[in-house]
């Protein structure tokens, strides 16, 4: 047992707390921030939005994230790859806290929670929400099933992006507004690459498990300098991005509000390549889901905030 919380914790077979090690909990985040930023946009931009369809996307974005971490529990004990040298997180099934056969039907009952938690948002922005919720699914399951997952491939970064980031926000300001626009694309571009951050710790802290796996991914691919400069990169990315939004748009300048967290950002750039080997990088896994916590609630309230007081702007 190479993890904190099997010294700290006995799991009990079948328990709620040996479902929440495979729910992960904590990276509910990565589904819950984009909603927020994409839906409070469109209220920037056009002064209305509708609530039920509003909450309906943010309960599919935490579903479509709490199957894909299903997926990733069970699809990794299939293929055989918690081996001792691995430092991250246990994995429920792996550990036999929780059975596959398990976690097979809640993915099932997952998959159609979504669906219907999907089709009234389908019915009310029809074909391209469609497509949307379908990709999203599939990608899902795609991260660790089928004959070639993501996860074994350079491509996961970059799916956490397009997933994370584009559709979840670029899709919740389409469902508000019905169209598209450059800002929703910034937008999505910036919360995505954050996202996108948060897997490349968790990829840098297994680079050497993952190689021994068979798991080529961008880490194993580009190597560890590399893999550093691209993470730090991405957390920098979006403050380029949201800043150009605050000074091109005057009802957007309340968007400069995702300054403030800035200096969490630089730290972070700053520590990993300083991060020893081991479990300090959960810490930095941990670090970065909070800076998205934190930056998205920042773009949310700096968005709404000069609609309800149009002084400020």
């Amino acid at each position: 047992m190479n993890s904190t919380l099997d010294s700290q914790v006995a799991i009990e077979p079948g328990s709620l707390s040996a479902w929440l090690v495979a729910l992960r909990p904590k990276t509910l985040w990565i589904a819950v921030v984009p909603v927020f930023v994409g839906t409070s946009l469109a209220v920037a931009e056009t002064g209305q939005v509708n609530p039920l369809i509003a909450f309906l996307a943010l309960v599919a974005s935490i579903l479509l994230q709490v199957l894909t971490n299903l997926q990733n529990d069970v699809g990794y004990t299939k293929r055989g790859a918690e081996t001792a040298s691995r430092i991250g997180l246990p994995r429920a099934t792996a550990r036999g806290w929780l059975t596959i056969a398990a976690v097979h039907r809640a993915l099932v009952a997952v998959v159609i929670a979504t669906m219907l938690v999907g089709l009234p948002i389908v019915m009310h922005g029809g074909w391209p929400v469609l497509l949307m919720g379908v990709a999203s699914i599939v990608a899902a399951w795609a991260y660790m099933g089928g004959p070639r997952p993501i996860a074994y491939t350079p491509f996961g970064e970059l799916t956490v992006f397009v997933f994370f980031g584009l559709i979840a926000a670029v899709g919740s300001y389409y469902i508000q507004t019905g169209t598209l626009s450059p800002s929703a694309w910034l937008a999505g571009c910036a919360i995505g690459a954050i996202a996108a951050a948060a897997l490349a710790v968790n990829n840098i802290r297994d680079c050497a498990h993952d190689a021994e796996v068979g798991r080529r991914t961008l880490v194993v691919a580009l190597g560890k300098a590399a893999s550093e400069r691209a993470f730090q990169a991405a957390l920098l990315l979006p403050y380029v991005l949201t800043v150009a939004l605050a000074l091109t748009d005057d009802r957007l300048i309340g968007l400069l509000a995702v300054l403030v967290t800035l200096p969490a950002a630089l730290g972070l750039a700053r520590d990993l390549p300083r991060t020893p080997p081991g479990l300090p990088y959960n810490e930095m896994l941990f670090r970065t889901f909070k800076l998205e916590l934190v930056f998205g609630a920042c773009f949310t309230i700096g968005a709404l905030l000069p609609g309800l007081l149009p002084g400020v702007r």
